[in-house]
């Protein structure tokens, strides 16, 4: 009697760990589904990685591209390609990249891209759409992320942080992309954006008192302590005065592509152009498998500089001075296959 009744206690035992166990597991399948509930972004949010990235599905495509955009983007690789070799056969200098001039080159580690990010070339969108990609869904539409968001700089992460080692396996490894824009177009907007735009007091301070304080015969009192009207002729004068040179890298609002992202030195797999904006900011949407989820934010904005306007300021610069300024930006007019404008007087 007494071995029965021990049985029966510890069969009683067994059953009351058996019941535990299966109701912990329970608990647990239903706290993991609300989970998944509560972040939708892990089931089938914007922007997971597939099984195949960027570079695989541009130079090994899984399905068939009608568009021709393949084609079209090896060309202008080949450009590039072409325009530095020139270039350097016929210079003597050399110089080896360094950290510090990674700056530029947003990381998103989850996609394995790598952005060179050009102002005045859709670059804040551009940041907005790489905070949505590297945001793991804290942010699934670009254009509900204010503009100032997508410049502070410890919001993406850059090349320039990484170790030396770090940065060649990702230069090596990684979908390289910049976007860029008719040379003289891009200075005229970042001179519209930086100096005749009343909320930009710090680039009136820091930029418009020196040039003025330098080219502007008999300036005005208040001109000199504000900066504020500087005229577009100055402004030429300034980039192009051997002493600006000498003053240091320029502003990174008028400083060339080629000194900013380096694509004599960076193997970029795809340059896109602000003339097929959204055309070749989705097609690398496409390429990184999150197109079908995310959208480049689309452009309607009527105060875009044309190249006409670009026209109508180059007008009043002399003919040296617009010589001096091609020289500046001519590797960018090159590699890029922009033509010499027809406003020119080079010749």
């Amino acid at each position: 009697m007494k071995q029965t009744l021990g049985e029966l206690m510890r069969m009683s035992r067994i059953c009351r760990m058996v019941i535990a166990t299966c109701l912990g597991s329970f608990i647990l399948v239903i706290f993991y589904f609300q989970i998944m509930q509560r972040n939708p972004f892990v089931v089938d949010g914007c922007c997971r990685k597939g099984s195949r990235n960027a570079l695989q599905e541009l130079y090994s495509p899984s399905q068939l591209d009608p568009s021709g955009a393949a084609v079209l983007h090896q060309g202008r690789r080949d450009q590039v390609v072409d325009a530095c070799r020139v270039n350097n056969a016929s210079s003597r200098k050399r110089r080896v990249l360094t950290p510090g001039d990674l700056k530029h080159l947003v990381v998103d580690e989850d996609h394995e891209l790598i952005y060179c990010y050009v102002p005045k070339v859709a670059c804040t969108n551009w940041k907005r759409v790489m905070m949505v990609l590297t945001g793991r869904g804290k942010y699934s539409d670009p254009m509900e992320i204010p503009s100032n968001q997508a410049h502070v700089p410890s919001n993406l992460k850059t090349l320039n942080q990484y170790s030396i080692a770090e940065i060649n396996h990702r230069l090596k490894n990684y979908f390289k992309f910049l976007f860029v824009r008719e040379p003289f177009e891009r200075l005229v907007s970042a001179y519209r954006n930086k100096f005749t735009l009343k909320y930009n007091s710090s680039f009136h301070k820091r930029f418009g008192t020196r040039i003025i304080r330098r080219y502007r015969k008999n300036p005005t009192q208040d001109a000199l302590i504000n900066g504020s009207d500087v005229k577009f002729k100055e402004f030429i004068e300034y980039l192009v005065d051997p002493a600006t040179q000498h003053d240091g890298p320029l502003n990174e609002h008028w400083q060339t592509v080629y000194q900013l992202c380096h694509p004599c030195h960076i193997h970029y797999d795809m340059v896109g152009k602000y003339e097929t904006l959204e055309e070749d900011a989705n097609y690398i949407l496409r390429l990184v498998g999150v197109g079908d989820s995310l959208r480049f934010p689309s452009y309607a904005k009527s105060t875009r500089t044309t190249d006409a306007m670009t026209a109508q300021f180059f007008s009043n610069i002399s003919t040296q001075q617009q010589f001096q300024l091609y020289q500046l930006y001519k590797m960018d007019f090159l590699m890029f296959n922009y033509s010499k404008p027809s406003y020119l007087r080079l010749d």
